[in-house]
């Protein structure tokens, strides 16, 4: 870790993960480098070896706090002093992952490298944020679906989480991929990810209203 202020390291670290973030907008996990990523920020390129070890840390960051901002949103979930019908509970849920197109990207396409290639001090870290998203989301379901078993709610976890793995390719198609799909005869019906996420919510909790 480079000497100087935390305020100052904090604030370089976040360079470096909103350059990354602005990349992946535009360009393929392959073909991002660290020098890409240092082209965009305000300090050499070296210097980002002080803070990461390779691009896939950087990676795993971004990924860190995707799931952090996605804790905040089901925190306001949680927040709802009065019950949520389940509509509304699915559509807050929906809403809430389709503000998250870059966390449903990346583990979707990237994710094993970025772990694979990351140290275990920062893959822990993230494994804790991730673990944290799980047990919030589980709060919500004991709150608002107080009929559900504690067995009921870690099925439905480990539906919900596989299925945040899936969902960003069935809903995001670049022009290549649908120009195959035309070549190929497939047809092909775009949904949006809040639009199947609120579908798949529905289907799982709607034996659990009273």
């Amino acid at each position: 870790m480079p000497r100087g202020s935390l305020k100052l390291t904090l604030q370089r670290r976040e360079e470096i993960i909103n350059a990354c973030a602005s990349l992946y907008e535009t360009t393929s996990f392959k073909d991002i480098t660290i020098q890409k990523i240092g082209e965009l920020t305000s300090f050499t390129r070296t210097s980002i070896y002080n803070y990461f070890e390779t691009k896939e840390e950087i990676f795993l960051a971004l990924l860190m706090r995707e799931h952090e901002l996605w804790i905040e949103d089901l925190e306001a979930i949680l927040a709802h002093e009065r019950g949520l019908s389940l509509e509304d509970f699915a559509s807050l849920l929906a809403a809430s992952l389709e503000k998250r197109t870059c966390m449903l990207k990346i583990l979707s396409v990237n994710l094993y490298d970025i772990e694979d290639k990351s140290r275990m001090e920062p893959l822990v870290a993230f494994k804790k944020v991730y673990s944290k998203s799980m047990s919030t989301l589980e709060e919500c379901l004991i709150k608002f679906f107080p009929a559900m078993k504690a067995s009921e709610r870690r099925e439905f976890l480990f539906i919900f989480y596989p299925f945040m793995f899936g969902v960003y390719p069935y809903t995001v198609v670049n022009p290549k991929q649908k120009e195959a799909m035309d070549l190929a005869q497939v047809t092909y019906a775009p949904f949006s990810i809040e639009k199947i996420t609120i579908s798949l919510v529905i289907k799982l909790l709607k034996d659990f209203v009273s």
